[in-house]
């Protein structure tokens, strides 16, 4: 019974991870206005449990050199009603605020990518779904894969 249970758990796995990749983006609406979609199809990989999305979003902004800048905001889950599917939404990008290094005043600013304040947003590596993330118009989505070490080691007694 259980070996039975546990094939129909695995089978309806496998049925709708099929069902969502013939269309993947069936389970996720459109973009509301004042607002884009954007989708981040991830490779499938040999050991996916070792590895994390870190999301980034944010704005090309002309700012000096020196000074470190962020966004107010930040990325929320929701789960997808009917579906169970994960979307990703940065309801705003609030204003910018940075560190107030003093520079001169003459320097040149230059284009850099100013993403959300606070700690890296990490997500599960899934390759068998599509990270949908929803940001305010104008904003850019990125990311980064982050490996763990293969190597476990043991700590020692202090």
């Amino acid at each position: 019974m259980k070996n039975l249970f546990l094939k129909f758990i695995l089978g309806f796995s496998f049925l709708t991870a099929n069902a969502l990749a013939a269309d993947d983006m069936k389970a996720f609406p459109p973009a509301e206005t004042g607002f884009t979609r954007h989708v981040l199809s991830l490779p499938k990989e040999d050991r996916e449990d070792n590895l994390k999305v870190e999301l980034q979003v944010g704005r090309i902004v002309e700012v000096d050199e020196r000074n470190r800048y962020f966004f107010a905001g930040r990325i929320e889950e929701e789960t997808i009603q009917g579906w169970g599917y994960p979307r990703y939404l940065v309801k705003a990008l609030g204003p910018m605020a940075g560190t107030l290094m003093a520079i001169d005043p003459k320097a040149p600013k230059r284009a850099r990518f100013i993403g959300l304040g606070g700690e890296p947003y990490l997500i599960r590596y899934n390759s068998r779904l599509p990270v949908v993330v929803y940001v305010p118009e104008g904003t850019e989505v990125r990311y980064r894969i982050w490996r763990a070490d293969s190597i476990v080691q043991s700590v020692g007694r202090g």
